[in-house]
């Protein structure tokens, strides 16, 4: 018996004041957080997440959620919460993402929505009020790609040279990382994360926010974990990022080559990242579809770090690795 889906349906069972309600699954996600769309008798609907407290904290989500609505995007209302046991009811954004809408519907009108929702989270800023992404987070996160990535998922161990190399790339991604201008960062900024709905778009899995490197959701959006664009389009959507951004006042590099550099270096972290993220969703959490998705982010490492010359010993190591 699901008695934790027991428990949510007795604590709506109030929320909703006795009014007949059905809920279904509303999506998948990789954390142990998981969704319901509750549609209530008399036409209402609402997304339910349910959070285990043993292994999930709701109160980053119902705070991120009042910064971002105090920014003008669109984020979730939190219309009840439970953070004992681990329960919010929230507004619900719609049935259609980013990931789906892009690959049929008008690209440059929703990258549009998106980059100017995302240039109002950052211009709205403070310091102070979320954790920073400080060099032991990078190293962290990069740190999963040799132990899942490399060393679960593809079986092999590395050589000791190997290790040196990793270590000195790892080292300038954070260097690059660390000397950016900082803004509020979602983390997450990506078209699974991003629904269709008015105003546009609608934001979703903002609770890991931080305070950190301006570039890191525009590369977060614009080189996706499920959905690949042509370096043509990449470039124009980043130049069409930083030009807004110097309009509206934000602290992004006067030179474009500097910040494109300083975007695709931040890239590469995250997608070093991922790739082990991914390989730990499979052999830890039994979550393998996600997996499949990792030849993409060898693909970005492996252009990138070919395209600036302190970071060809990746480009061997990934050649290597092959």
């Amino acid at each position: 018996m699901d008695s934790r889906l027991a428990a949510l349906e007795r604590w709506l069972t109030g929320q909703f004041d006795g009014v007949a309600y059905q809920l279904a699954p509303a999506s998948e996600d990789a954390s142990f957080r998981r969704y319901f769309r509750a549609r209530l008798a008399d036409g209402r609907t609402y997304i339910v997440m349910d959070a285990p407290p043993a292994h999930e904290d709701c109160a980053p989500f119902v705070r991120v959620a009042q910064l971002l609505r105090d920014a003008g995007v669109h984020a979730p209302d939190v219309h009840a919460q439970d953070l004992a046991q681990g329960f919010l009811l929230l507004s619900d954004l719609g049935t259609t993402t980013y990931l789906d809408a892009l690959e049929t519907g008008d690209a440059d009108a929703l990258m549009r929505d998106a980059i100017d929702a995302l240039l109002r989270w950052q211009l709205a800023t403070r310091p102070g009020v979320l954790p920073s992404y400080d060099e032991a987070l990078l190293q962290r996160e990069m740190a999963l790609f040799p132990d899942w990535y490399v060393g679960r998922h593809l079986a092999k161990a590395l050589a000791a040279a190997q290790k040196n190399d990793l270590q000195r790339v790892f080292a300038l991604l954070a260097v690059s990382a660390l000397a950016q201008p900082k803004v509020y960062v979602h983390r997450d900024y990506m078209p699974r994360n991003l629904m269709v709905s008015e105003p546009n778009p609608g934001v979703l899995d903002f609770q890991d926010a931080v305070m950190g490197p301006i570039t890191y959701d525009v590369i977060s959006l614009l080189r996706d974990a499920f959905l690949s664009w042509d370096e043509a389009r990449v470039l124009d959507w980043s130049v069409r990022y930083w030009e807004k951004a110097k309009k509206a006042g934000l602290p992004v590099d006067a030179d474009f080559a500097e910040f494109w550099r300083a975007l695709e270096w931040m890239g590469l972290q995250r997608h070093l990242k991922v790739m082990g993220i991914f390989a730990r969703l499979t052999y830890r959490d039994g979550k393998a579809k996600y997996v499949s998705d990792t030849p993409r982010f060898v693909g970005y490492a492996r252009a990138v770090a070919t395209r600036y010359q302190p970071l060809k010993p990746l480009t061997r190591l990934l050649d290597e690795l092959s």
